[in-house]
């Protein structure tokens, strides 16, 4: 390997001048053991990564402004602020359990705002309402 320095040059436009680079020389050494000598090893234990547990807490905000159905949104809530607590305090089977409670309790809510919706809507689009207005005309 040409361990020399050299130049690169500059194009005719350029405001720099030329810089010298120099190739530097990798070396690699390895050492060699000798018979009788002895060898220590060292391990180290690796632990996995393991991502913290969700708390779902601003989905349980939206669930408690928007979707609120039978304040399932606001217990979804309580268990997400219970499962941030417990991430804080370092118990993370804790926060888990909690995250996944809150977790289950938001779409419990989100699936019975929507079907109550969908019931709604239906219900105005085959004039049920209307009609159970007009045969209770005292209501």
């Amino acid at each position: 390997m040409d361990n020399t320095p050299y130049a690169f040059p500059a194009r005719n436009n350029q405001l720099f001048p030329h810089h010298n680079y120099e190739h530097l020389k990798e070396e690699h050494e390895i050492a060699a053991v000798h018979p009788g000598a002895t060898v220590s090893s060292t391990v180290i234990s690796m632990h996995q990564y393991q991502p913290p547990p969700r708390d779902h807490i601003i989905w349980s905000i939206f669930s408690t402004l928007y979707v609120n159905f039978c304040c399932l949104g606001f217990m979804a809530l309580v268990f997400s602020f219970k499962a941030r607590d417990r991430k804080v305090v370092g118990d993370h089977s804790g926060a888990s359990s909690y995250g996944s409670t809150a977790k289950c309790l938001n779409i419990m809510a989100l699936v019975l705002s929507l079907l109550l919706f969908v019931l709604i809507i239906i219900l105005l689009a085959t004039g049920v309402i209307a009609v159970s207005k007009t045969m209770n005309p005292g209501h």
